[in-house]
């Protein structure tokens, strides 16, 4: 590209600035999503350097302009996060890349203004990448992209099981959270309460009962006919390990993290309910309970 032509590009991005940068990386705003083929072509489109801030609505189309960019985070809006949650499953397709992402709260924002979600954004949704590196809820823009520019680098390869220690108890317990009881380890036996992402239907029991974790939280699947995403719970009381569920509509399916950080409780098995944990608790705290339940008793 001549200079003549690189300069008609850059021309060509219209509201596109540039907040910070750091060892070569950098924040670049822009706009629309669909501007980033036009910054791309203006030179400015840097692979594995950029953290994309764009003031278009986070969803799969945008994410898949965006990844033209090869972005090592990005930020957009959730406009309303809207029906079957369009306006941000883009943060799922970068969560599948191991990219963290992040939406706005469309309500602190001018749509289509790069220069008022940076200035006043607000943080509303995060996918899994982001979480791990502090990004949450109620951060400014501004924090969560610097967050991001500062994480290029560090963040782990992609994990298909997030398995994860978020607490460690007394003799060698722990919490662990990861993505199904079905990727349990022998070193859970006895040991760790597992904070897991799949139904806790009749399935699940052999490998509850197999795994013997000390004890479990599992999603309801949103119940089903007939209770059947709960009905592991009574068989696994009776084979002494106490359990829980989360109510699918405060986590995530499928994603160990978000029960753990997001999951409110819908039902427990007599165990755990000995051990404190209620109906309504934050999953997090009644894994506590469950990993300190002896210094209870």
């Amino acid at each position: 590209m001549t200079t003549a032509e690189t300069q008609h590009a850059a021309e060509a991005v219209p509201g596109r600035f540039y907040p910070a940068q750091q060892e070569g990386r950098r924040i670049v705003v822009l706009d629309s999503a669909t501007h980033s083929h036009r910054h791309a072509a203006a030179g400015g489109g840097r692979p594995g350097q950029d953290v994309v801030v764009n003031a278009s609505y986070a969803g799969v189309y945008c994410a898949r302009l965006l990844q033209e960019t090869n972005p090592v985070g990005t930020i957009g809006i959730d406009c309303g996060i809207g029906k079957d949650g369009a306006g941000i499953a883009g943060l799922w397709f970068f969560e599948a890349l191991g990219v963290p992402a992040a939406a706005a709260d469309v309500m602190t924002v001018e749509l289509g203004s790069g220069r008022a979600l940076w200035d006043d954004g607000v943080i509303s949704r995060v996918n899994g990448a982001a979480a791990v590196i502090g990004i949450e809820p109620g951060q400014s823009v501004q924090e969560a992209a610097r967050r991001m520019l500062e994480a290029t680098g560090q963040l782990p390869a992609p994990d298909p099981y997030n398995r994860q220690v978020v607490e460690t108890g007394p003799d060698g317990h722990a919490v662990v959270v990861t993505n199904s009881i079905a990727d349990a380890l022998p070193e859970d036996k006895d040991t760790n309460v597992l904070c897991t992402a799949g139904h806790t239907g009749r399935s699940v029991v052999e490998y509850i009962v197999g795994f013997r974790p000390y004890a479990f939280i599992c999603s309801d699947g949103g119940v089903g006919r007939n209770q059947s995403g709960l009905t592991a719970l009574e068989p696994t009381n009776d084979a002494g390990i106490p359990g829980a569920a989360v109510s699918a509509q405060t986590a995530r399916m499928g994603d160990g993290m978000s029960t753990w950080a997001d999951g409110v409780i819908s039902a427990a098995n007599e165990l755990a309910l000995a051990a404190g944990v209620t109906v309504g608790m934050p999953a997090r705290e009644a894994a506590h309970l469950l990993l300190t339940r002896e210094q209870r008793s």
